[in-house]
């Protein structure tokens, strides 16, 4: 799962995965995700001599929301590509900024004071580039975007309980089918494989870190039949859970 994020790389290519839909960007350019998206990411372009260097920095959409009241911020109500993931060429001033958030780290008794103001040039500008209509649309109370977003932020606390899409949509206050519609268009994908994706995701952590068996772990995480979980396990990681980990812990 990603949440709300700016990234940005230094050195090497990275490749992000959202359904059917891939993003690739590198030091020319950076990632925007504006609600939490459950991705699926690989390097693709490092070395030894040039290793992979990246930095992210988490969004906080309450201070974007003040931003745009303070600094009467228009809507883009005409934007018609809603989804919550994107790729834009990184501007000089942008990349200034971070440069001088990274480098408080030499004088950490700047931080507390100079960090948060950075933070702020970063989300103003952000606010203001060719992406920026993806974060209005998703802290503006009165747009689709907010709505979907609200559902999402519902859905991550309660995954692992049974849920309909009737039931999601009445929390948005939309119809069921209105729902479906915006929920994919931000996500790429329906609120059930929203939902599978976080389960299948969380018991893959849950085996690897905490080093519980597969049919606790599909428990865990709202699975009532084992070989259902085994199945869309491997559908969506390529092997059996118990093989997949056993990788996966080889490969560490």
């Amino acid at each position: 799962m990603m949440g709300p994020s700016l990234c940005l790389i230094a050195q090497g290519r990275k490749r992000v995965i959202l359904g059917e839909e891939a993003f690739v960007y590198d030091a020319h350019h950076f990632l925007i995700t504006s609600v939490d998206l459950p991705i699926v990411a690989n390097i693709i372009e490092a070395s030894a001599d040039q290793p992979y260097l990246g930095l992210s920095l988490l969004l906080d959409l309450p201070i974007l929301g003040q931003m745009m009241v303070s600094n009467n911020v228009a809507m883009d109500k005409n934007a018609s590509d809603r989804l919550g993931i994107a790729v834009e060429e990184l501007s000089q001033p942008m990349l200034d900024a971070f440069v001088r958030l990274v480098g408080l780290h030499a004088n950490p008794q700047d931080i507390p004071i100079l960090a948060p103001l950075i933070k702020q040039e970063i989300f103003y500008r952000l606010l203001g580039s060719k992406q920026g209509f993806r974060l209005r649309r998703m802290v503006s109370a009165d747009t689709q975007g907010y709505q979907i977003a609200r559902a999402i932020d519902w859905l991550k606390d309660n995954f692992t309980a049974p849920v309909k899409v009737e039931d999601l949509a009445g929390r948005a206050g939309m119809s069921a089918s209105a729902f479906h519609t915006h929920f994919r268009a931000v996500t790429a994908m329906s609120p059930l494989q929203y939902q599978k994706r976080m389960r299948l995701s969380e018991a893959r952590r849950l085996m690897l870190t905490e080093r519980v068996d597969a049919s606790t772990a599909a428990f865990e995480v709202g699975y009532e039949s084992q070989s259902q979980f085994s199945r869309e396990y491997s559908r969506m990681f390529g092997a059996p859970p118990l093989r997949d980990i056993k990788a996966l812990m080889l490969d560490s």
